[in-house]
């Protein structure tokens, strides 16, 4: 990391002073690069009044909007501790990680704040609504400036106006800046503290591997709580010059289609479940007819039908795609293989929150086929206790590595090995060219009967391309496996309960043909309700044996 991703945004405001930056789809709310930095300097005189100091934490809980970017950059550049929490969590929850994190203030979205005002939320000078940053409630005791009283000393600080050279900020790049509450499949929620280091080089990152030109558009459907979202879809786009449309509702196909042909972005950021789903719906059965499958192979309308077939899936996502970037799970084999055969630009990265996010990457040129990229710049990677397949824990090290768990040192002392590097709990493999390769997770690695490693992950992504199947887990049952399936809606709907059941025995057959010996699957169980989810759409294993 060479500089601070504020610097970074700070220049391409001032050449940008006068164009949009962030928008809320479908509504009036946006804000230019210049009325940004303005909003934000805005803020600071309310942390002013409040008595808000550096190394502060402020949290964030709320829907993706504009208030929720502008926040999230007036905490940084004020030198406090940005808390974001996912918008998901229960109020409970929301309560029970802000007084954990020692926050301040709370911006609440109103979405968030419904069920959020009956909590008492002790300890927080003030609550401040993301719609309007209106003061939503005062502390015990505690004086919250009213607008005009802002708007007076905003003025009194700034009676000109505010200016590019106005817009700059002195920021230490090692303190802590974030702490990022996550929950994942297999846990509680966990404060990740990160540094304006690790951001830095993520930003960066994303510059070099996904170079953008000012101006393009990029739509925001991930939580920005999540660092996925937070920084491939906000930090680095934006320090770009990037005009970003948020979804401030939940992303419908129907919205997030609407939205693509309207906005028409250069980029899509998404999880492998998107390109899956249109994969199913619209190519697959084309795919599946003998005509087509004849002429694919043909040396003269083989090109053709691929460029037609690429053509029409940019055109769904807006039809100026550069890049189509997929994190958070593996893609489908097959999906895979099809958009690799007609050239899409697609590419998959691989990372975690306690890297903010980003280990593993490569534009889509460099792809390589069921790999999460090549480790990303001054990072580090390394197979911890190769088993004789090369396959072992994946350990990292590097500028993107958290600093530790918030208040929770033994769980940080457990994440690292003596000598530094980062235990990420993924197995998984390196080839020649230090391209990462996933197995699976090493709480979930289910021991064969033989010895051998048996990873639930890599069975499921075959099960999920089945018929009928909307998602599945692989448990073990007293030796045995077995799958848990959740059937799609339509099979639900067009088939009777035995009906669907034989379709199971037909999929649980098609499935052992497709996997080694020692993993078969023995049974197939069908689920009446969808898994249960963590706030990142990961499947709560635990719950499930």
């Amino acid at each position: 990391m060479n500089t601070h991703y504020f610097n970074y945004l700070s220049t391409i405001a001032s050449r940008q002073w006068n164009d949009v930056a962030l928008s809320d789809y479908g509504e009036e709310h946006g804000y230019t690069f210049g009325e940004m930095a303005a909003t934000i300097l805005r803020l600071h005189e309310l942390f002013r009044l409040l008595d808000i100091q550096e190394g502060d934490k402020i949290a964030i809980c709320g829907r993706n909007c504009s208030n929720w970017a502008v926040a999230y950059l007036a905490i940084m550049a004020y030198k406090g501790v940005v808390v974001s929490i996912l918008q998901d969590f229960k109020a409970e929850d929301v309560d029970h990680l802000v007084a954990h994190s020692d926050s301040k203030l709370l911006f609440a979205g109103p979405y968030v704040w419904k069920e959020l005002s009956s909590q008492p939320l002790d300890g927080l000078q003030a609550v401040i609504s993301l719609h309007d940053f209106d003061c939503l409630r005062a502390g015990k005791g505690v004086e919250v400036p009213d607008a005009d009283t802002l708007e007076a000393s905003f003025r009194k600080r700034f009676p000109r106006g505010v200016t590019p050279a106005m817009f700059r900020f002195d920021l230490d790049p090692d303190a802590l800046c974030l702490i990022n509450y996550t929950s994942g499949s297999t846990g509680s929620p966990k404060g990740v503290m990160l540094n304006a280091r690790s951001l830095s080089n993520n930003v960066e990152t994303g510059m070099q591997m996904l170079p953008v030109d000012p101006g393009q558009r990029l739509v925001s459907m991930l939580p920005l709580a999540h660092m996925f979202g937070q920084v491939c879809e906000f930090l680095y786009p934006l320090c770009c010059g990037t005009h970003i449309f948020f979804l401030t509702k939940s992303p419908t196909p129907s919205l997030l289609l609407k939205a693509m042909a309207d906005v028409k972005p250069y980029i899509v950021v998404t999880v492998p479940l998107v390109i899956e789903k249109i994969y199913k719906k619209n190519i697959n059965p084309l795919l599946s007819r003998k005509v087509i499958k004849l002429l694919w192979r043909m040396p003269l309308t083989g090109p053709m039908i691929r460029r037609k077939v690429r053509k029409a899936l940019t055109n769904a996502f807006g039809g100026e795609l550069r890049y189509f970037i997929c994190g958070g799970a593996a893609i489908s084999p097959d999906v895979e293989a099809c958009m690799k055969d007609i050239k899409f630009p697609i590419s998959v990265g691989y990372g975690m929150t306690e890297c903010g996010p980003l280990i593993g990457g490569n534009p889509p040129k460099y792809f390589i086929a069921h790999s999460g990229g090549v480790p990303v710049p001054n990072m580090e990677v390394m197979i911890d206790q190769p088993n004789q397949y090369g396959v072992g824990e994946i350990l990292v090290r590097g500028e993107n590595v958290m600093m530790g768990y918030y208040k929770n040192e033994e769980a940080t002392i457990a994440s690292f090995t003596d000598d530094g590097w980062m235990r990420t709990g993924d197995l998984g493999c390196l080839d020649k060219h230090q391209n990462i390769f996933i197995k699976g997770r090493n709480k979930t690695m289910i021991l064969g009967a033989s010895g051998q490693n048996i990873y639930p992950e890599e069975i499921e992504d075959k099960l999920n391309n089945l018929e009928g199947v909307s998602e599945s887990i692989i448990v073990e049952r007293e030796g045995r496996l077995v799958g848990l399936v959740f059937p799609d809606e339509q099979t639900s709907k067009r088939l009777s309960i035995d009906a669907l059941r034989d379709l199971m025995k037909q999929n649980l057959q098609s499935l052992n043909k497709l996997i080694p010996g020692y993993s078969q699957v023995a049974d197939i169980e069908i689920k009446s309700e969808p898994f249960e989810k963590t706030p990142k759409k990961s499947i709560k294993r635990f719950l499930y044996k």
